[in-house]
């Protein structure tokens, strides 16, 4: 089969941005991924210092001003990590694919008692003392998650007054919660975590969503890159390269005299058309003399 010039030039041309259009989207997937992880890690880490922030605001400013009505009934707002917790509750509700949990060891309210990869989470940062988070992948039925955790360390002592003893805790909590749970804890000592999970598929779909705003911008531009290349292909080589084929015809068919094309320019299709009418011209002159 024939192929024109200008066919194997977009041959050539498509094959080499089909390898260029697959090397990029192998890299732009890894990079845009680690940057979607990334961005995930930070809007969790964002959750936690609003988890933080609900925590100080609660131990600084509400604990004291509850403290006179917890001799006669347990307030459990007055407890930083409930307000945490509820705090990230109502949050969810515009961020629904977070969670968030202070999971806790020994903790005195039943919903906070940590699974068992939890502890696991916890013990490894009770393990490291100097780290400030854990960051980690798990399995769930609903398939892999990614999270994020920082330990909760008794660094006030004031903790101790519900946390040390039950002889010591506030008669209504005890009531409420009893004595069995929530005791035993110790200055400096890491007794849960607090963990922010979110499905992994989440910085999945924000990388695919770039990746295919990526891809399709560059065949947009691979399309503009195309249709100029084909259209200065044909202005500056095809058509000229055709020109020049059919007064070579003509020249082999024995007419001469049709035989003109005009040269412009210093590339290299003008300097072969130039050799071209010269060797026209010497031909003409050649079979003239023939003639004569």
């Amino acid at each position: 089969m024939k192929l024109s010039l200008k066919l194997k030039f977009n041959l050539v041309f498509v094959a080499i941005f089909g390898v260029g259009l697959v090397v990029s989207a192998w890299l732009a997937q890894a990079l845009l991924y680690r940057s979607a992880r990334e961005e995930t890690l930070q809007d969790a880490r964002i959750l936690m210092e609003t988890a933080g922030a609900a925590r100080s605001y609660t131990s600084e400013q509400l604990v004291p001003l509850m403290q006179p009505l917890m001799a006669e009934r347990f307030l459990p707002q007055s407890v930083p990590s409930y307000a945490a917790t509820e705090n990230l509750a109502r949050l969810r509700t515009r961020f629904p694919e977070f969670a968030y949990k202070e999971a806790t060891l020994n903790p005195t309210n039943p919903r906070d008692r940590a699974s068992d990869w939890e502890a696991d989470v916890i013990q490894k940062l009770k393990d490291d003392p100097q780290s400030t988070e854990f960051i980690g992948e798990r399995s769930t039925p609903s398939g892999p998650a990614l999270y994020i955790a920082r330990a909760i360390r008794i660094n006030d002592g004031a903790c101790l007054a519900c946390h040390s003893t039950p002889s010591a805790a506030p008669a209504p909590m005890l009531a409420r919660y009893g004595p069995d749970n929530g005791f035993g804890w110790q200055l400096h000592d890491v007794v849960g975590a607090q963990i922010v999970s979110v499905p992994a598929d989440v910085p999945l779909e924000r990388a695919h969503l770039l990746l295919r705003t990526f891809m399709l911008s560059l065949l947009a531009v691979f399309a503009a890159v195309f249709v100029a290349f084909n259209v200065m292909l044909h202005g500056l080589v095809t058509r000229r390269l055709t020109r020049l084929t059919d007064l070579a015809n003509d020249v082999s068919l024995g007419k001469p005299g049709d035989a003109t094309f005009e040269a412009r320019g210093q590339d290299e299709i003008s300097q072969l058309a130039q050799s071209f009418g010269r060797m026209h011209v010497s031909l003409a002159s050649a079979m003239q003399m023939l003639g004569e």
